[in-house]
């Protein structure tokens, strides 16, 4: 099943490129996107099917990786003056008493699941899925979804 994705690799570049929008309108900088990437697996749910055959984020991994999302993010806004990781404009040390108390109410990081920031993952999960569907929207347009999928159940 990898062959498919190197067959698209030419595609996928012209895919991130127009993207990029999408992505700097989003809550993630190019750096998470880029590791947001790593941990995603694309697959093509029903491939049998050439009607319901369609590209689909694995984000099965995300929750692994979110720690260092987190650690990225943290960086960031110490770089930007000791901003809001979440974006916002708190900032210095009232911004980090607020996170800290939001920690405390929220169980450590966000959603209570073992400090995984809950509503980061489920952004993170939903931006992959755009980009599948921004994907094979590409690839059908250049008539090349057939042969993608067909070479994906080889």
């Amino acid at each position: 099943m990898s062959n498919w994705t190197d067959a698209i690799v030419g595609e996928r570049m012209t895919v991130d490129r127009e993207f990029n929008d999408r992505i700097r309108q989003s809550e993630f900088s190019n750096q998470e996107w880029g590791l947001i990437m790593t941990a995603v697996e694309f697959e093509i749910e029903d491939a049998t099917d050439p009607e319901d055959a369609r590209i689909v984020a694995d984000t099965s991994k995300l929750p692994q990786i979110m720690p260092e999302l987190d650690n990225i993010s943290q960086q960031m806004g110490a770089m930007a003056g000791g901003g809001d990781p979440d974006g916002g404009s708190s900032g210095g040390a009232f911004g980090d008493l607020l996170s800290d108390i939001k920690d405390v109410i929220l169980g450590g990081g966000g959603g209570g699941s073992g400090g995984v920031d809950q509503q980061r993952l489920e952004a993170a999960e939903r931006l992959t899925q755009e980009y599948a569907d921004e994907l094979q929207r590409h690839l059908e347009s250049k008539g090349k979804f057939e042969q993608v999928r067909l070479a994906y159940q080889e």
